[in-house]
């Protein structure tokens, strides 16, 4: 488990999943905004927040704790692990009843811990709808710098959305700590 100031990262356990699935999952709007691929109606069982859904070392999949609740918050991911290039994407989904308490920014730093320390990656990157200031607030409260702006790249619930890119290298993130 890996710890934040607000949040622990842990292994998925069967017990998150209903909880995912309905409120991260079930939600066809917001599960757009969040994933490029197609919202589909799938059962529970065979939820994408099921444990063992992601065992390759091109994503590392993490429950959200909320440390002061030990409340399930929402999902977090390491995905698109380059071994070869050494960089990896940061996502994250927190449930509806977690959202404005400070809790993304956390996940984000916490992943870029487990990225940057324990994954020896070079460069982390996230991926945000242009209007998603919660996301971009967090990318940047964590020291990524906007690196750019691609205009109607994102297909989402029938429009045609920007999406900005943020970057963050492994030197900031270690110069940042000390």
């Amino acid at each position: 488990m890996m710890t934040g100031e607000k949040i622990a990262l842990r292994a998925r356990t069967e017990a998150d999943v209903p909880i995912l699935h309905t409120e991260l999952y079930e939600d066809v709007l917001g599960r757009s905004r969040g994933d490029s691929r197609p919202w589909r109606p799938i059962s529970a069982p065979h939820s994408p927040f099921a444990p063992g859904k992601h065992d390759d070392d091109g994503a590392a999949v993490f429950s959200v704790v909320e440390l002061a609740t030990g409340d399930l918050a929402g999902e977090a991911v390491l995905w698109g692990i380059d071994l070869h290039n050494r960089t990896g994407h940061i996502g994250l989904a927190l449930r509806p009843s977690f959202r404005g308490r400070g809790l993304g920014t956390d996940v984000v730093r916490t992943l870029c811990e487990y990225g940057f320390a324990v994954r020896g990656l070079q460069r982390l990157g996230i991926e945000t709808l242009a209007d998603n200031p919660a996301m971009q607030g967090a990318a940047l409260r964590a020291g990524f710098t906007q690196e750019g702006h691609l205009r109607r790249s994102a297909w989402v619930y029938g429009a045609f959305l920007d999406e900005v890119i943020f970057g963050r290298l492994a030197e900031e993130w270690h110069a940042g700590r000390g």
